[in-house]
């Protein structure tokens, strides 16, 4: 491709009810930043400056050997997208007055006004972006590239520039990528709009990336591996443009039929959330995400110079919104074939179908490790097998039908198999043997693939080297992915099973408990506590606003002096049962720590007794000002109760999230425990109860009957009512114990801090709430 000097441009393709007057309670100001549009990919659609441009500027073109420019430039002509390029080199130095044949020019404002630029690619030095940025206000251009790094990245000064160019960029309505990237590919169209070697092939994923080095890695291999996509994008530091903007946009394209990502930080949570929630219904979104370690993660920050947030957490707003998260490079363009070719599983019970028992407990660890189970065939089934196989096979799952199995013996074994309703997909692993022939059982596996109709997944491993590649063929041809190693196979069929769970997840709306509408009273507490100036609620105040919104409590009653808590207990149980006292501070919230906690105590003396004990201990250590009395109750004895742990706290990015999991003294150290993000409904409830190991335990185990798994369900979702209502006030709540027995439920004791009214504009806003 050749231009003359002179073109001027290139053409290219119970509560208190006895209360002071209510004292205004001091709402939270909350921060979102820039709240992502929510109609905004319905109008006309600003990021086709970027994708699908018609012309543009490159500001750091250069003919220089090496330099980022020059690729850049040379992409730009060696891909031709269709649209004009103007060479944009603002160095004074520069003698040129063209570039590669084409004509150049020192400033933005030089090039003909009659041509309107739709995308600017900044590769100019930090420094220089910002007046760049300026010029492309002024000609107006539409949507900018910043490859340049040196921003946020390195530190406050860089972040300083960085809020400064994107200022310039918002003033001018310039769409912005970037800065610190590669650069955006579109495939199809063929704009290269990056410093890659090469542009990647034309397919139907798209693949964005934080990381340029990843992206230019990933390219490499898909161009070996005959690999395509619908757009490439190294999204940067996402300035401007976020994982919302791309996911929303990617979402309309025709061409995309699904989104592989490569993420370091979430950024705007909100806009994530959005953005994933809508378009998961109809393609795919795989995530992978490193930072699971503390290490990881705080190198992905100072990469991105953005928070990393909690990894427990993006899981559970990942569930929520329908994006599935995998482990490895690999295995993000496995699942995507995978969910192209099969159907999605509406279980995670899997049968094994072996010609060799090894690969099948391989095959068994992986799909167990995972989270999926091997199916329990029906009896029915399992006579089938008797009357087919050898007396000898496994006579279990897996089906381990023996070396010298016959392509037909293999068919029927899986068919049988598919057949079973306790069955949701099915694994077939074939090693090959002096007896079997890997490319006649591939033709039988592929005709049982179509009889099963596409109703349950079928998967296949046909492990070896040079003989098992024309079965593989087969098999990739029928739409059965087959994979190198059993075990590789077991997890991407879990990976199924929980992307088809996540999906599940955005048909749950959680509607509005009508019925409950708690009383004036708990505003009364918080607004109290906010004009006394404390962050702490007692105890007792914790208890009344757990008991405002439905959640059963133990009866509690607050002593000042030792003979009002002897008075209370004879009262309550005394002397036929035990009390409990506990420590009453608006500054102390651990009080088994600081041996706030009497228990068992069955008469007068003993009460007054651990009354003056804890006054003593608490106000020699602590001050007068920390012991506030004790509170009351009855040592409550429920039959074989299990106790648990019900909670929220804020999160960076994500605003209030809610924990349940094994509780008691213990429950930091055991860390069973699920988390979701409010509000929730009854079957988010319940997925979030099944995903903890004392689930098994409420369920009845032993001789133990079940807890009432509806009550428990009920109870957390009035508490994530409680969240939603409150968390403008509220910063951390705890229910821990919860006890929990056949004989119903009972919040033992309960911690309440609010956010400090100086401060109301910390972490908790509910981000994920589009």
């Amino acid at each position: 491709m050749s231009a003359a000097a002179t073109n001027s441009r290139m053409t290219l393709p119970p509560l208190p009810k006895s209360v002071a007057p209510l004292p205004p309670i001091q709402k939270r100001t909350t921060s979102h930043g820039t709240a992502h549009d929510l109609w905004k990919h319905f109008q006309e659609r600003p990021l086709d400056a970027i994708f699908r441009p018609k012309s543009v500027a490159l500001i750091g073109a250069s003919e220089k050997e090496g330099s980022v420019g020059r690729t850049i430039l040379w992409n730009l002509l060696s891909s031709p997208f269709g649209g004009t390029i103007y060479p944009v080199n603002n160095n004074p130095r520069n003698p040129h007055k063209s570039i590669f044949g084409i004509k150049s020019y020192q400033r933005m404002q030089e090039i003909p006004e009659q041509d309107p630029i739709d995308l600017a690619i900044i590769a100019v030095p930090a420094r220089v972006v910002k007046s760049v940025m300026q010029d492309c206000v002024e000609v107006g251009v539409k949507g900018a590239i910043i490859i340049s790094a040196g921003f946020k990245e390195t530190g406050e000064e860089g972040a300083k520039l960085e809020k400064e160019i994107l200022d310039i960029a918002r003033r001018g309505h310039i769409r912005v990528v970037g800065p610190n990237c590669l650069g955006v590919m579109n495939p199809i169209g063929g704009l290269n709009a990056t410093f890659a070697t090469h542009i990647a092939k034309p397919g139907n994923v798209a693949f964005i990336s934080q990381s340029g080095a990843m992206c230019t890695s990933i390219l490499d291999w898909s161009l070996q591996a005959n690999v395509g996509f619908s757009s490439f994008v190294s999204i940067g530091s996402m300035a401007d443009i976020n994982w919302g903007d791309i996911i929303y946009y990617l979402g309309d394209d025709p061409k995309t039929k699904a989104i592989a990502i490569y993420m370091e930080t979430i950024g705007d949570a909100r806009s994530f959330m959005s953005a994933a929630s809508e378009v998961a219904f109809t393609k795919p979104i795989i995530v992978i995400k490193p930072g699971r370690t503390e290490q990881a993660a705080a190198a992905a920050a100072s990469h991105t110079g953005s928070l990393a947030g909690s990894d427990d957490v993006l899981d559970a707003a990942f569930k929520r919104c329908g994006v599935l998260r995998v482990n490895k490079i690999r295995e993000v363009f496995e699942i995507v074939e995978l969910l192209g070719k099969q159907p999605l599983p509406r279980g995670n019970s899997l049968a094994v179908v072996t010609n060799a028992g090894g690969p099948g407990v391989i095959s068994t660890d992986a799909l167990i490790g995972s989270g999926g189970q091997l199916a329990c065939l029906g009896d029915d089934t399992m006579a089938k097998l008797n009357d087919l196989l050898p007396s000898h096979w496994s006579h279990s799952n897996p089906i381990d039908i023996l070396g010298d199995a016959t392509p037909d013996t293999y068919a029927r074994s899986v068919e049988l198999a598919a057949m079973d309703p306790a069955c949701h997909g099915v694994l077939v692993i074939l090693t090959p043997q002096s007896m079997t022939d890997p490319s006649k059982t591939a033709r039988g596996i592929a005709e049982v693939a179509k009889k099963v109709g596409g109703a349950k997944p079928i998967l296949a491993s046909w492990m070896g080297g040079q003989g098992v590649t024309e079965g593989r063929e087969i098999l990739d041809e029928a739409g059965v992915v087959t994979y190198d190693y059993p075990d590789s196979a077991a997890e991407m069929f879990t990976y199924m099973w929980k992307y088809s769970l996540n999906i599940s997840h955005l048909y749950e709306t959680p509607r509005w408990c009508a019925e409950m509408r708690p009383d004036q009273a708990v505003d009364v507490i918080i607004a109290n506590a906010q004009s006394e100036g404390r962050t702490i609620l007692t105890e007792l105040e914790s208890k009344q606003i757990l008991s405002a919104y439905s959640i059963p409590t133990v009866q509690t009653v607050l002593a000042m002096t030792a003979e009002e808590a002897v008075s209370a207990a004879e009262s309550m149980v005394l002397p036929t049962e035990r009390v409990v006292l506990k420590l009453n501070s608006t500054s102390i919230t651990h009080k088994s720590d600081v041996g706030g906690v009497k228990l068992n105590l069955s008469g007068p003396e003993q009460v007054r007794n651990a009354f003056l004990e804890m006054e003593e201990s608490v106000c020699k250590r602590f001050g007068k000002d920390a012991f506030l009395g004790v509170t009351v109750q009855p040592m409550v004895n429920m039959k074989n109760a299990y106790e648990l742990i019900v909670g929220a706290s804020p999160d960076s990015q994500f605003g209030p999230v809610m924990l349940f999991g094994s509780g008691g003294i213990l429950c930091e150290v055991f860390k069973d425990k699920s988390l979701a993000l409010p509000p929730l409904n009854s079957n988010l409830a319940h997925i979030m109860m099944e995903d903890t190991k004392i689930y098994r335990a409420l369920e009845g185990i032993r001789g133990n009957d079940s807890i009432d798994m509806t009550a428990l369900e009920k109870l957390l979702v009035n508490f994530s009512h409680l969240i939603m209502e409150k968390w403008q006030f509220i910063r951390e709540i705890d229910i821990n114990p919860l006890l929990a027995s056949s004989e119903g439920l009972l919040a033992l004791d309960a911690r309440v801090i609010l956010h400090d009214s100086t401060h109301m504009d910390v972490d908790g806003e509910m981000s994920h709430i589009a």
